[in-house]
């Protein structure tokens, strides 16, 4: 498996557990973040045996966000012409989104397992998942609004579907801190844990219980739910009627009925 300087990466059960390995950064997004992570989740789309994916961060803390180093290195390129400085500015963010974009737009389920700081950046990246789980412990905060920008990395694209759009106003004009049980009552998070150790047992456990469904059962379900984001019922409707006439051919289909009918686990191909 490729060795990375900014995650580490594990296979066990099918479950690929994605950490980002910057411990002492505070787990902050260098550049070498932006440019891995999008390898990462290409590996994790190529590789069959991958069912689903468990994201963390390695420490005391999930991420503190985009690395202000970072920060100051793009600057450091600005010159004097305003026009090609929004192209340059322009270009960098596209970059950027396209490495948050890589984790949604994975074929395989992604579990994100937060403790201690989720800050900036880091709610862009947990905000591309499909599900979110924290420690008691875990600080949650849209940091961007106090260094003086907007967040443009998807927060504000892809949190209205999941909290509302009322409360990431508040949230994303305030910049405020918030725990883990008010991340769990307003929907950010689906459920919290004790401490880190119970956190990665318990969503460990849950990718394993995806990680035994059919695979194309999983992919299907995903791609439809996504779907759905930008698209009418009757349009979801049409796609789903036009993606299964394709999977319901899958012999994932018989093992499952067979192993009901039978009161047996099922086994699937990958």
């Amino acid at each position: 498996m490729t060795q990375y300087s900014a995650f580490s990466v594990e296979l066990a059960d099918n479950v690929a557990h994605v950490q980002i390995n910057r411990p002492e950064k505070i787990n902050s997004m260098n550049a070498a973040f932006w440019s891995e992570i999008v390898e990462v989740f290409q590996w994790i789309d190529d590789t069959d045996e991958v069912r689903a994916v468990v994201l963390s961060g390695a420490g005391k803390h999930f991420s503190s966000g985009i690395d202000l180093m970072m920060l100051a290195g793009v600057a450091n390129e600005l010159g004097k012409d305003v026009g090609r400085n929004a192209r340059l500015l322009r270009r960098k963010i596209l970059t950027l989104q396209a490495s948050f974009n890589a984790v949604d737009n994975c074929r395989k389920p992604v579990l994100a397992a937060i403790q201690g700081y989720c800050l900036g950046g880091a709610i862009d990246l947990i905000a591309a998942c499909d599900m979110r789980y924290a420690a008691e412990d875990a600080q949650f905060s849209i940091k961007e609004i106090d260094i003086g920008m907007a967040a443009d990395v998807g927060t504000l694209q892809r949190l209205p579907r999941i909290v509302g759009d009322g409360m990431l106003r508040e949230l994303a004009y305030t910049g405020r801190t918030f725990g883990a049980e008010e991340a769990r009552s307003i929907g950010l998070v689906n459920r919290v844990y004790g401490d880190k150790d119970s956190l990665i047992e318990g969503v460990m456990d849950i990718a394993r219980e995806i990680a035994a469904k059919s695979p194309i059962a999983v992919a299907g379900t995903k791609a439809m739910i996504s779907y759905m984001r930008d698209h009418g019922i009757d349009d979801g409707l049409e796609y789903v009627a036009t993606w299964n006439a394709a999977m319901l051919q899958s012999t994932d289909l018989r093992v499952a009925m067979a192993a009901h009918m039978s009161k047996q686990k099922p086994e699937f191909l990958d």
